[in-house]
């Protein structure tokens, strides 16, 4: 090995002559440490340098490292590769030695967790600095203010993390650039090429077999990550210490984000099951206790059946009034999900072969996998047209594909100077596809025992919490109320009750409701209002306040310190607010995401070489010149406050509000606008920090109300003087018939009723209906009466025209931005029944060997070796906002 080290320098210094050097310098950890649960165990942590990720205070410590565990720690799991999972935890802003430990996974499968820190929740945000490059600043809202936060990039080979390492080059021209199948050796600059279109760098593997292809085996994996890491750190799990009986007042939190509604419930449960274990000895005494206390899921995948179904009901009606498919589409492709070889046929199948075969869900059984792995593309084949149908980005319904959050972060996290700061081994890496390839392969996201184990969290007392943005697709918030209802539909005490509430407003300030929530008990779901896929970004204020309040155990939407086990949220059964669509914001084409940011015209001027890239942003040749103005600059997204009050300087850093009434929304909020009723004055709110009307303006409203309530006055006389005349009307008439005598030949009816008549009894019966209580797609003033209740329609499914969807490939799952892309092109309509096509003989069980790849890669030596060289890397310059989008108050996209 060392006598190859300088070849491979050698080597490393030739190529970093034509192609830009990405690759992570070395790295000396503070602390190397083996786990005294397990010593095979391994965990290498450090500081970060100061200002890599900036905290509100500069006394909140924070660590980020690697937990390794060798080949065959999951056992009886084939794993015969090593698992070097990264992560990057901080401390609460105030008392971090008693604060509640929260957990955050970004989905997928296969998305970073650095999306939520750097994107979302984080204690920072990336931002560009005075000299043109880029930095970070501590974020307001940040989840930190209440909690300890601690990211995990899971599974294997997602971000951060990795099996083995090895060096490659990177061709951005490629529609997955960092998929196993597209690298490229270590190689010079072709000619020709602009230098912008390769990079050199270190990553994962990239092997679809050297991760975990389940989310049974990958809540193992992250179950033996936290023994790792909460041995080393005692001092954060707030659960049962070893040799220990006491049990500190806080909590273990899990939140989980779009495929985290898969990943959390089945992780949550088996941490359960683990704690059980412990305590009936089947574990060694030295297992760590992870007490949880509730499990969030943030605009979550939790059943790919009912969240395909809600992605129809979304595409055709939805409260932002667009309609992207008319009603004799959305009944077709109810009736082809409903088919018996549709989404709903197969993935009973699946279940049930399953709950024989391979009940814990673990992907051993390859005849089940290959079911499975069906069942999951006829339901993706189904929604990937009705993406397409809308023309808008599946994160969010109000924008084009191109709109997102930008991708700074990115380019800020492969400096070279971050990279050595946090301990990195190899190069960041947003998304991963050998990740999404083995999920796919075993159909994880129908194997459909997520809601079976959130009942039983809900059971033992664990709160369990559905948070959902309202301008989501593909994990909308249709879908997540009918999961939470089904989900109190399997727990006694709860069925019943849980529909029964009502849905109350979020007070997030003194002038802002943010949303709605259902809360009964230990469960909630609560829709955000002017939220996409990723919440905590769109309502940063709103997110935190929920977030906080749900491990806090108090009335989520209003803040107070209430008994849950009597407490029910009063309102209308169903969410009725309507919301507005806003003006689209200006958009930017970042290179290493040019397939979900960039449109058509700039990928194809990207694939021909065409213009420049200015620290991770293609622009035009022609727009070169204007890049330093600051108009012209790349879109960098952060977040801002939701209250108009006072500046961001001013704000406080901690704290969460508690609310002692309702607020009256203001005109240029999120929030419903509350018209008055007929007859009934409205009542006047009192800010404190607007200026009083002038006694002008009093007098003048006074007049107002006097003559409103003068006139009310006249009206009501004059109602009460007709009553009377028509009363005194009545009786002279009744007089008069009763002192009529009748002829004698005329008929007499019966002198009284001898019996009461039943209600009449309908002529026919309404369709059969799934077991949900509330399967309403939206708002009621939104849906379609009779027709609508096709989309939850039973197993014996209403026979009607079936839409055939396009052939083209979807995304293998529901995913987080910037995983894959859905078609863009709509398919061909289909007003009339479609013929089925004659069937296909079907192909045997898929393989799970790796694929073949067309080149070699350099494997990395291990990290005690000298890695290549350290390059110096590019700056941005900064850049300026963009036209504002209204989100909460006094947030817009920048």
């Amino acid at each position: 090995m060392f006598q190859l080290l300088p070849v491979l320098i050698a080597y490393a210094l030739l190529v970093g002559c034509s192609i830009a050097q990405q690759y992570p310098p070395p790295v000396t950890y503070d602390t190397i440490l083996k786990s005294p649960v397990n010593p095979k165990i391994t965990i290498s942590y450090k500081r970060p340098d100061p200002g890599t990720c900036n905290t509100a205070f500069d006394t909140q410590k924070q660590y980020s490292g690697y937990v390794n565990l060798p080949p065959f720690t999951l056992e009886p799991y084939q794993q015969n590769y090593s698992i070097n999972t990264f992560f990057w935890f901080f401390e609460s802003r105030t008392s971090p030695e008693t604060a509640p430990l929260a957990l955050w996974i970004n989905g997928g499968p296969g998305s970073s967790s650095m999306i939520g820190l750097f994107q979302e929740l984080g204690p920072c945000e990336v931002v560009p600095l005075e000299n043109g490059s880029y930095g970070t600043q501590s974020r307001l809202w940040g989840w930190d203010r209440s909690a300890n936060l601690l990211f995990i990039d899971q599974p294997t080979q997602t971000g951060f993390s990795y099996d083995e390492r090895v060096n490659a080059s990177i061709d951005f021209k490629e529609h997955f650039p960092f998929q196993y199948e597209s690298r490229l050796k270590p190689q010079p600059l072709p000619a020709g090429v602009p230098s912008w279109r390769f990079i050199n760098g270190t990553f994962a593997s990239g092997h679809q077999n050297n991760t975990q292809d389940s989310t049974a085996i990958a809540a193992r994996a992250c179950w033996h990550f936290l023994q790792g890491f909460l041995s080393a750190f005692p001092q954060y799990n707030p659960g049962t210490h070893p040799n220990s009986t006491d049990v500190e007042s806080a909590g273990v939190n899990l939140f989980a984000e779009s495929y985290g509604g898969i990943y959390g419930p089945a992780f949550a449960n088996f941490f359960e099951d683990q704690n059980d274990r412990r305590k009936n000895g089947s574990l060694p005494a030295n297992t760590l206790e992870i007490q949880l206390e509730s499990i969030g899921i943030v605009n979550g995948m939790m059943d790919l059946l009912i969240q395909t179904i809600a992605v129809a009901n979304f595409t055709h009606s939805n409260s932002y009034g667009i309609e992207a498919i008319d009603l004799v589409k959305f009944q077709n492709y109810i009736s082809h999900i409903n088919s018996d070889d549709g989404c709903r046929g197969l993935v009973a199948q699946c279940r049930s072969r399953m709950a024989i075969t391979d009940p814990e869900g673990s992907g051993r059984d390859e005849d089940t996998d290959y079911l499975c792995a069906k069942a999951q593309n006829a339901c993706n084949l189904i929604a990937a047209p009705l993406y397409a149908y809308t023309d808008k980005s599946v994160y969010d319904i109000r924008f084009r594909p191109e709109v997102s959050p930008g991708d700074a972060y990115e380019v800020y996290l492969n400096t070279a100077d971050v990279l050595k700061s946090i301990g990195a081994q190899v190069n960041f890496t947003q998304s991963s596809m050998a990740v999404m390839e083995a999920f796919s392969s075993t159909g994880d996201s129908v194997r459909g025992t997520q809601l079976s184990s959130l009942a039983e969290l809900l059971a033992r007392g664990v709160r369990v919490a559905f948070i959902y943005g309202d301008a989501d697709i593909i994990c909308n918030w249709y879908g997540g109320q009918n999961a939470s209802l089904e989900l109190a539909r399997l727990v006694p005490g709860y069925s019943k009750a849980f529909p029964a509430a009502g849905y109350a407003d979020i007070a997030v300030n003194n002038s802002y409701v943010g949303g709605h929530v259902r809360q009964y008990g230990n469960l909630s779901f609560s829709r955000i209002y002017d939220a996409g896929h990723l919440v905590p970004y769109y309502q940063p204020e709103t997110a935190f306040t929920v977030f906080t309040r749900i491990i806090k155990g108090h009335d989520i939407g209003m803040g107070r310190d209430i008994d849950l086990s009597t407490f029910s949220t009063q309102g209308p059964r169903n969410s009725q607010h309507s919301n507005k669509k806003p003006d689209e914001p200006t958009t930017t084409c970042w290179l290493r995401d040019s397939q979900n940011t960039c449109t058509e015209e700039q990928i194809d001027a990207i694939n021909r070489g065409q213009g420049v890239v200015k620290d991770g942003v293609w622009i035009r040749e022609d727009d070169t010149a204007s890049w330093s103005d600051p108009q012209h600059g790349p879109v960098i997204v952060t977040t801002k406050s939701t209250t108009k009050s006072s500046p961001t300087t001013s704000r406080l850093l901690t704290g969460v509000y508690t609310a002692s009434g309702t607020p009256t929304p203001a005109p240029t909020s999120g929030s419903p606008r509350r018209a008055s009723t007929l007859f009934r004055l409205p009542r006047r709110a009192v800010d404190p920090y607007e200026p009083r009307e002038t006694e002008k303006e009093e007098k003048r409203s006074q007049k107002t109300r006097n003559g409103l309530v003068g006139g009310l006055a006249a009206a009501g006389a004059l109602l009460l003087t007709l009553l009377a005349t028509l009363c005194c009307c009545c009786c002279l008439r009744r007089r008069e018939f009763k002192d009529r005598t009748l002829p004698d030949d005329t008929e007499k009816g019966p002198t009284g009723v001898t019996r009461n008549r039943g209600d009449p009894v309908p002529s026919r019966h309404p369709t059969t209906m799934e077991p949900i209580s509330e399967t309403s797609s939206g708002p009621s003033k939104d849906a379609v009466p009779v027709q609508r209740s096709v989309s939850i329609s039973s197993s014996t499914p209403t026979r009607g025209p079936t839409f055939v969807p396009s052939p083209s490939k979807p995304n293998p799952m529901p995913t987080h931005p910037r995983e894959s892309t859905p078609p863009r092109e709509p398919p061909r309509e289909a007003t009339a029944p479609v013929s089925k096509p004659d069937s296909q003989p079907e192909p045997g069980p898929a393989s799970r060997k790796p694929s073949r790849v067309k080149h070699d890669e350099e494997t990395v030596p291990d990290r005690e070796s000298t890695p290549p060289p350290r390059v110096a890397t590019q700056h941005l310059p900064p850049r300026a906002p963009t036209a504002p989008v209204p989100t909460e108050a006094g947030e817009s996209f920048k």
